[in-house]
């Protein structure tokens, strides 16, 4: 029997194979990850030939250094360190005469206890304080503490010249500067990095489960013990970043110990002295390899020996799960 309408009984057919099919149903590829495909693109070829590149050009200054310190005065002033490698002269005058040497011109070893001695408490007193101001910020529950975080965080922005003057005045000229000399250059230090500190601090044990804490408090563990028993174990890599940052930026400070100083050689720091040992009409420049290359020596020790508590605090917290 014939359809009573022609064109529907046409159409219908065409209708039919505009149908979706469940078995033509195309699948999409899974979703890289942006750390996957990074992770990828860093450790191909084409990123560690250029990671070579630039740990070549980044070195390159440090061994010219190097060289130019273990050359003799007339060949430092009159070539190049890269003349090393076809007309090799080696010696130790310069290292002689800058730690040991006329007092115009070296005599580092003094200078390098100082730095030393200013160096360990600017860092361990800040690092201290800010564990506890972290974990007050983190764990405490107290009314205000939002508001106080801020306050401490936007300490940040104030610029270290505009609190040297005032310091100076508090401190010059009292009885506690007379008897602790460095004690004025450990508080410029310490209170300069305090802000930075308690930043970072406080964002490492914000990353650390609640869970874990309820669980020590359940078990009758006080903030004491929550805080020696359950944070500083999870906080050595943070600690050992700051640390590491901290030491680097009082060890290679110049202004902060030239203000604090007041030109007493007892207290000056070792940047302080290499900054005249050039000599006041620049005749010893030479002098500067040598003892630019001494004052690598500690900063270089201390990365090395925290370089893995290092990194694992850089990547801390950058990563759930």
């Amino acid at each position: 029997m014939m359809p009573a309408n022609p064109a529907v009984a046409t159409a219908e057919p065409a209708r039919a194979t505009r149908l979706p099919d469940p078995m033509r149903r195309t699948t999409r590829a899974p979703r890289v990850p942006a750390a996957t495909r990074t992770k990828a693109m860093l450790t191909s070829q084409a990123g560690s030939a250029v990671a070579i590149i630039i740990a070549v050009v980044w070195t390159l200054p440090t061994v010219g250094l190097l060289i130019s310190s273990v050359r003799p005065e007339g060949e430092i002033r009159t070539t190049g360190w890269w003349s090393f490698l076809t007309s090799p002269s080696f010696t130790l005058e310069n290292y002689q005469t800058v730690l040991f040497g006329r007092a115009s011109t070296g005599q580092l070893m003094n200078f390098f206890m100082n730095s030393l001695t200013i160096v360990v408490p600017a860092t361990v007193i800040p690092l201290v304080v800010a564990i506890m101001a972290a974990y007050a910020f983190s764990v405490l529950q107290w009314k205000g503490r939002d508001t106080v975080f801020v306050i401490v965080f936007a300490l940040q922005i104030v610029p270290l010249q505009m609190a040297l003057i005032p310091l100076l005045r508090i401190f010059s000229g009292t009885a506690v500067a007379e008897a602790f000399p460095f004690l004025a250059i450990w508080v410029a230090h310490s209170s300069f990095g305090l802000p930075l500190a308690i930043f970072l601090l406080h964002n490492f044990m914000a990353e650390v489960p609640k869970e874990l804490i309820e669980a020590a408090r359940v078990d009758g563990a006080g903030h004491v013990t929550v805080f020696f028993k359950v944070m500083m174990p999870l906080m050595v890599p943070a600690i050992a970043s700051f640390a590491i940052f901290q030491f680097l930026w009082v060890w290679n400070d110049l202004l902060v110990g030239l203000t604090f100083s007041g030109g007493n050689n007892a207290i000056q720091p070792l940047t302080a002295r290499l900054s005249e040992m050039a000599g006041s009409r620049g005749q010893d420049w030479h002098l500067l390899t040598s003892g630019a290359f001494v004052s690598m020596i500690v900063p270089l020790i201390v990365f090395l020996a925290l370089q893995k508590y290092f990194v694992r605090g850089l990547l801390a917290g950058s990563v759930k799960g």
